[in-house]
């Protein structure tokens, strides 16, 4: 049997979910009215009940976040929530507590969040003795150890392959409430790793004034995914329940197009997750729409530098250096590509990331609303690409359609149309009409055929179209359009009351936890988590961060990402160039915030802890 590969997209709502359909996901992840880790993404029952329909119309799945840690209060809430949406239609739930495992739950498939510390195969196959479905691993993950959390279950597993970059390890990020209040695994993160910070070494010097020293670049795995198949991914998730339509179409259309011709080459292996092909009217490009340049992360392990430190905005596409600036405009290498509407970005005289928006282009002469100072030479990008945006926008710039084959046909009564679609659904409506030899029965056959063909705004398209009468019969052109219109609207609904949904039942386990004790990064934060983790073998539980904060001596984050490294001092990758080591600690100052970083050679990883917090800083043995 030929595995299914998925792309899978962001909804922020239902219009951006109905529109990453028709660009080509086989499924969406979308927010549901509570519980979901984008508190600014969340949606009504009914418009998720519209998108489960829409959806399975295409095979396509729905999945729902649920995936904040809960409170005691919250727990009964949540239950009767996760009912509703089985009953809806819903296909999963992505979850970061493990309280919703101890829950008497419908027969509905459960996503382990990447919040939920998916990063090793111990872990993972734990998740999927527990009755897990799918596990959405950790970003930081390379191909090798996807591959070896692949080996050690069956479980199917889900991967970032395009957007944001979360700096920390996802669900053990606790800066946001450290400094305000609000909780990242609660669904209100402030980004504070997006704002800019001084560099202060250990005595004291400032090494550097202002920079966005925890802003990571975005990812772009989309050349990795014959790669990812391979170490056993099955599902490529699009980050983004934040970001535009023109973003959530640019990014599932590029990687649409990007696994159809894998699919097509590898077709006795792997197969499309869903139904329908999506027709574009625009080449798909990732660098067009919000971006902040690109990064492979760690996939292929750690190999070059992935600071966005000038800015955490959207740098967009390389347009060209600019050329000379005169009195009332810019002459830019490649003027040619930019359009009137379209926003520029560069790093002004001052290396601080600024922007200002075209007016007007005159012959070779870019003139925008806002002139400023720049040095021959500037690297110009464009932010906003306003006619790439005004392309997307349209909703007919990408269509999908399923397959049909019609045949239309004489009855005793009257006409018959059997309608079949790629899928195997069949209907057949019937016309009861008398049947008049045609006085003219010249084109009679082309003309019918042409009308039945006629789709519009249907969700299918005729591939086949058969006409078989004894002899020519004479029916108007309503007629025939009464009839297709009759067929494929309950073709439509045929789709949809028999889509197959997986039934899995949780069922309560005993098998021990790989670990014996749980500190706060398992975000444990109420009875049921606990009662969860306890059934399992675990005797010491720390509670989760939110319930036990020390305000200004906490670790607030732990990260793959180095700052080390990003300044060329890494004695482990950059020993030969580092030249003098740094003094430390090194601190982070944001006003009066201040973090101080340690960093952890052998593990490769950096945690960052609140100004008062007492570090023990190891000797990284690579001396």
């Amino acid at each position: 049997m030929r595995k299914k590969i998925e792309i899978l997209a962001p909804a922020k709502n239902l219009y951006q979910g109905m529109a990453a359909v028709n660009a080509g996901a086989d499924a969406v992840y979308i927010g549901a009215p509570l519980f979901g880790a984008r508190t600014n993404a969340t949606n009504s029952l009914e418009d998720i009940t519209e998108m489960v329909r829409y959806a399975h119309l295409f095979k396509a799945k729905v999945l729902v976040t649920l995936n904040t840690i809960l409170y005691d209060n919250e727990l009964e809430p949540c239950r009767k929530l996760i009912w509703e949406l089985y009953h809806i239609g819903v296909d999963a739930i992505i979850v970061q507590d493990m309280g919703i495992l101890e829950m008497e739950l419908p027969p509905i498939a459960i996503h382990a969040s990447t919040q939920a510390n998916n990063r090793d195969a111990a872990h993972v196959k734990f998740l999927a003795d527990a009755g897990i479905k799918r596990v959405v691993l950790a970003r930081e993950l390379n191909l090798d150890q996807v591959r070896e959390i692949h080996e050690a279950s069956d479980v199917e597993l889900e991967f970032f392959v395009t957007g944001a970059l979360c700096v920390s390890f996802s669900g053990n990020c606790y800066m946001s409430i450290a400094n305000g209040e609000r909780s990242a695994n609660r669904g209100s993160c402030a980004q504070n790793c997006r704002l800019p910070y001084q560099l202060i070494d250990g005595k004291g010097n400032t090494l550097i004034e202002s920079s966005h020293l925890l802003s990571i670049k975005d990812l772009d795995l989309s050349e990795e995914l014959p790669n990812l198949i391979e170490a056993g991914v099955s599902s490529f998730k699009i980050e983004g329940r934040l970001k535009d339509i023109v973003y959530v179409k640019n990014n599932t259309s590029y990687l649409r197009k990007k696994l159809d011709t894998f699919l097509e080459a590898h077709a006795d292996q792997f197969q499309k997750a869903s139904s329908g092909r999506t027709f574009y009217n625009f080449e798909p490009e990732l660098d067009r729409s919000f971006n902040r340049g690109y990064t492979d992360y760690f996939v292929n392990h750690r190999r070059e530098k992935i600071g966005s430190w000038e800015s955490p905005k959207s740098k967009g596409q390389y347009i060209g250096k600019l050329l000379e600036v005169k009195a009332n405009g810019y002459r830019i290498e490649n003027h040619e590509l930019l359009n009137n509407g379209d926003g520029l970005y560069f790093l002004n005289e001052q290396g601080i990331a600024d922007g200002t928006q075209v007016n007007i282009i005159i012959n070779d002469l870019v003139v925008p609303n806002v002139l400023k100072p720049l040095a021959v030479g500037t690297e110009i990008y464009r932010n906003l690409d306003a006619e790439f945006s005004r392309m997307i926008e349209n909703e007919n710039s990408a269509v999908r359609k399923i397959g049909v084959k019609m045949r239309f046909s004489e009855t005793e009564t009257g006409f018959s149309l059997q309608v079949v679609d790629e899928d195997g659904h069949t209907y057949t409506a019937n016309l009861e009409a008398p049947k008049e030899p045609a006085k003219n029965a010249e084109g009679l056959i082309e003309n019918i055929t042409k009308n039945l063909a006629k789709t519009g705004s249907t969700p299918f398209i005729a591939d086949e179209i058969a006409v078989d009468f004894s002899q020519n019969w004479f029916l108007p052109n309503s007629k025939v359009n009464e009839i297709r219109r009759a067929a494929l609207e309950q073709l439509a609904d045929i789709r949809i009351r028999d889509y197959q949904r997986e039934a899995t039942q949780i069922v309560k386990t005993e098998h021990p936890y790989p670990v014996k004790a749980l500190d706060f990064t398992y975000n444990v934060s109420n009875k049921l988590a606990r009662a969860f983790y306890q059934r399992h073998g675990v005797t010491d539980i720390e509670k989760a961060f939110e319930l036990q904060w020390d305000p200004g001596k906490s670790r607030v984050m732990v990260t793959k990402y180095c700052v080390k490294y990003e300044l060329g001092k890494c004695p482990r990758y950059q020993r030969n160039t580092m030249g003098e080591k740094l003094a430390e600690p090194l601190t982070l100052k944001h006003g009066e915030v201040e973090y101080k970083l340690k960093f952890n050679c052998k593990p490769c990883e950096m945690e960052i802890w609140e100004k008062d917090a007492e570090l023990v800083l190891e000797d990284d043995g690579m001396d």
